[in-house]
């Protein structure tokens, strides 16, 4: 159980019904928590975001202890007349100042490699 009450169901294979793995929800955590930052500062920026959602994925270390070498993440910005500078800068800010979780990952060593993508809805 986490400090908040929330209480999630581990696995330790993808081949185990019930959750992820706890190296999974370090990725989780990190989508979590850069998401959390870049929609709040597209809004700021006053964005007509319709829909957002992050993409993650990680490759580890052949050996033990098997630390994640490199992390994609891609932005996925549906809305109206989206400024794609403004988005730029959002994950930017997010990434360089407020994520914590993926300070964590650039502090240790692993490469992120940052996309978006912005899906224009009339």
């Amino acid at each position: 159980m986490l400090g908040s009450g929330y209480q999630f169901d581990l696995s330790s294979s993808a081949s185990e019904a019930g959750g992820g793995s706890p190296m999974e929800f370090l990725l989780a955590g990190v989508a979590g928590c850069t998401a959390m930052d870049v929609i709040s500062i597209l809004q700021k920026m006053r964005q007509n975001v319709q829909e957002f959602f992050v993409e993650i994925s990680g490759v580890r270390a052949e050996e033990h202890p098997k630390v994640y070498t490199e992390v994609d993440i891609t932005y996925v910005v549906r809305g109206e007349s989206i400024n794609e500078d403004n988005v730029a800068r959002a994950i930017e800010l997010s990434e360089n100042i407020y994520c914590s979780a993926s300070q964590m990952f650039h502090r240790s060593g692993t490469k992120i490699n940052t996309h978006y993508r912005i899906e224009e809805v009339v």
